[in-house]
């Protein structure tokens, strides 16, 4: 599809031939092997080197940013790929202080092969330079954080990751690239668990890597496919159909995210809410088409934080993010977890806000 197409027509449009006859949706593939004799064909031969599937999903992912992508079968998997194709050389990896808990667990685990990692506040552009000068360095940022919601300065970020040399990776999940694009920021990649808004129904496990850097992303799949971290063709085609209704779905879950969001922040019980548009204008700046379906709300104590999300009767209590199902959880509860103890997770779906919002009151009453 040519360039001057939006990321939105790009998504609904991906993977679809214009040729006669051909399928509007690609076809799944469940092949483990491909027929090869002779000269080993690139790409093609053994099903962990490459499938249609695969190969249909890049393409949309990196049309969408102008790159190219590598899928891997799940966003764990892509940041381990990530975090070993940039250690070698580097003596650290600084990372956000309050982000993701599994790329902070992730980075310790992978300690002894190579980077020690460093955790900072990435708002905080003076921590970060002084991280930065320490030793040759990944930045790893993510904006908004998950459970926060914090937003990262991107180009204040890319500024003194440039002047250190640092490539700087941005985990884009909660965002997307409907609603952000990292590597326009300057960043060397952006990270996706696919699992969550990209796919947007609660059916897959993936990741993602999107890049414009040749020599990165030729690591990357090497990686993939000598870790065998390849993702498997049902996924990868569930996927490439969630994404062509995302545009539709994250707008209806910010603006859901958006209500809920004022509605806590005038509730007695509420001591904090935590969603970027709350973040003032850097968020605008940097997201200027909505926030995403994540925001978080803190109540005074753990256990009442858990009465409340037992007592929904249409949020789900469940993890992760980003489907079409509203879902909650104490975040607190993973061991992991460095969140505040009486903090609630919510990531809204698509279901009417009103009836969210009532659903919420109703939970919060059982606190009276």
């Amino acid at each position: 599809m040519s360039d001057d197409f939006s990321v939105e027509a790009r998504l609904v449009h991906g993977g679809t031939s214009r040729a006669a006859g051909e399928p509007v949706t690609p076809p799944l593939v469940p092949a483990s092997i491909f027929v090869s004799w002779g000269e080993p064909q690139p790409g093609r031969g053994y099903g962990r080197d490459s499938n249609p599937g695969w190969e249909a999903l890049e393409d949309t992912l990196g049309a969408a940013e102008e790159a190219e992508a590598v899928v891997f079968a799940s966003g764990q998997a892509a940041s381990m790929a990530l975090m070993l194709a940039l250690a070698p050389g580097r003596s650290q990896i600084v990372l956000s202080a309050d982000g993701y808990y599994g790329a902070r667990v992730l980075a310790d685990m992978l300690r002894p092969h190579g980077a020690v990692p460093v955790h900072v506040d990435l708002g905080d552009l003076a921590a970060v330079e002084k991280a930065l000068s320490a030793g040759p360095s990944v930045l790893w940022a993510e904006t908004p954080t998950n459970p926060l919601l914090r937003v990262a300065d991107l180009a204040g970020l890319d500024a003194l990751a440039s002047a250190a040399g640092a490539p700087m990776i941005v985990d884009n999940t909660v965002a997307t690239m409907v609603l952000q694009r990292p590597l326009d920021w300057g960043a060397a990649a952006s990270l996706y668990s696919l699992t969550k808004s990209a796919s947007g129904h609660s059916d897959v496990l993936l990741g993602a890597v999107v890049s414009r850097d040749p020599a990165l992303l030729g690591q990357l799949r090497a990686w993939r496919n000598t870790g065998g971290a390849v993702p498997g063709p049902f996924e990868v085609w569930l996927a490439l159909r969630g994404l062509k209704t995302l545009p539709l779905r994250i707008a209806r879950q910010s603006q859901n995210a958006q209500a809920i969001a004022e509605h806590l922040a005038a509730h007695p019980r509420v001591t904090a809410v935590h969603y970027p548009s709350l973040a003032g204008d850097l968020a605008r700046k940097q997201m200027p088409d909505g926030f995403g379906p994540l925001l978080s709300f803190e109540l005074g104590t753990e256990q009442e934080a858990s009465a409340v999300v037992a007592a929904s009767r249409l949020i789900l209590p469940a993890t992760s993010l980003g489907g079409v199902e509203s879902t909650w959880e104490r975040r607190g509860r993973w061991a992991a977890e460095t969140a505040p103890a009486g903090l609630i997770r919510l990531s809204a779906g698509i279901e009417p806000a009103a009836d969210l919002i009532a659903d919420i009151d109703h939970a919060l009453g059982v606190l009276q």
